[in-house]
């Protein structure tokens, strides 16, 4: 794996079996370095384990390197809710965000597009999707390169008056947010590439994101099926393939690897427990850019801008005090 000059990996796990592996595979390797672990967090562990009892746990130590700044982030594909508390309660949340937020980034016809809350929280308050979309605003414009973000809330009608008690609830104080707010957005929206940053709560989120990784998995499924069916179809298929590739490339959840968690003091990416090595390499990229960028950072300055700007509505009766 090639990784950025002076990009150092702290892998943490059991030491024995890491050595091992290491020599099966060539012998050390420089720019990684072991932190043992005497503990694992299983999948079906509740997520409270590595603040209860597991305290030697390899996501608690791999937290605990991040609060200490004896690393600047985490990348993890072990147990997403263990993940996910261990990095709010031991790296801690950015001052004034209220809970950190996971974003997915969506393939569009036009670019792409990222969509928070994916699952962290099922419920959530209007002042909470605000942060959301401060986060994903900053998100979108210091990793994806958009310059002005289009934001918009996910509803099942573009109209303000449709959608949940919530959606409505935020919508016009979402118009005063300082963001480039362009109102509800549908479902289909997701992939048109007509918004850049897409709101919702974790559990629409979560929803949209395993729909998505469902439907890209059984397009290609059906695809190599249909191309294998005759001798013409496979001919055409070998003189298409680079187009194929291209398109593979662009709907593989391998090539960004992991979700980052925003809203925390650091960078911490949550791959599935299925990913592959390519996605590994690909969220350890995604995580040296967001370091590269001080992405937390600026998400702090963002959102502390968002709390003058409510506190000003606040007083002129624009908005509530939640």
């Amino acid at each position: 794996m090639a990784l950025e000059a002076g990009t150092e990996i702290l892998l943490v796990g059991d030491q024995r079996v890491i050595e091992a592996e290491l020599e099966r595979l060539g012998g050390p390797v420089p720019s990684l370095e072991i932190v043992h672990a005497d503990q694992t967090v299983g999948m079906d562990e509740p997520p409270i384990t590595p603040i209860r009892k597991k305290r030697r746990s390899s996501i608690r130590i791999c937290t605990e390197l991040v609060r200490d700044q004896a690393a600047q982030a985490v990348v993890t594909a072990g147990n997403t809710g263990a993940a996910m508390i261990a990095a709010k309660l031991i790296i801690g949340t950015i001052p004034g965000v209220d809970r950190p937020a996971l974003a997915a980034v969506f393939p569009t016809r036009t670019g792409r597009t990222v969509v928070l809350d994916v699952g962290a929280n099922v419920g959530t308050r209007p002042a909470q999707l605000r942060q959301f979309a401060v986060m994903g605003h900053a998100y979108a414009q210091r990793l994806l390169g958009t310059a002005a973000p289009r934001v918009g809330l996910m509803s099942i009608g573009e109209e303000e008056t449709k959608g949940t008690d919530l959606t409505r609830a935020v919508f016009n104080e979402m118009k005063a947010s300082g963001l480039n707010f362009v109102g509800n957005v549908e479902g289909r929206d997701v992939f048109r590439g007509s918004v850049d940053v897409i709101v919702c709560d974790g559990f629409v989120g979560n929803v949209i994101l395993k729909s998505a990784e469902s439907l890209a998995s059984l397009m290609a499924s059906m695809l190599r099926e249909e191309m294998g069916r005759t001798w013409r179809t496979r001919l055409g298929y070998l003189l298409a393939r680079p187009a194929f590739d291209n398109l593979s490339r662009r709907t593989d959840y391998r090539e960004h690897g992991a979700a980052p968690l925003l809203g925390v003091q650091g960078g911490c990416f949550i791959g599935h427990g299925r990913s592959s090595p390519r996605a590994i390499e690909s969220a350890i990229r995604r995580a040296v850019e967001f370091v590269r960028a001080d992405l937390h950072t600026h998400i702090e300055e963002e959102v502390a801008e968002l709390h003058e700007q409510e506190n000003r509505l606040l007083k002129q009766g624009m908005v509530e005090e939640v």
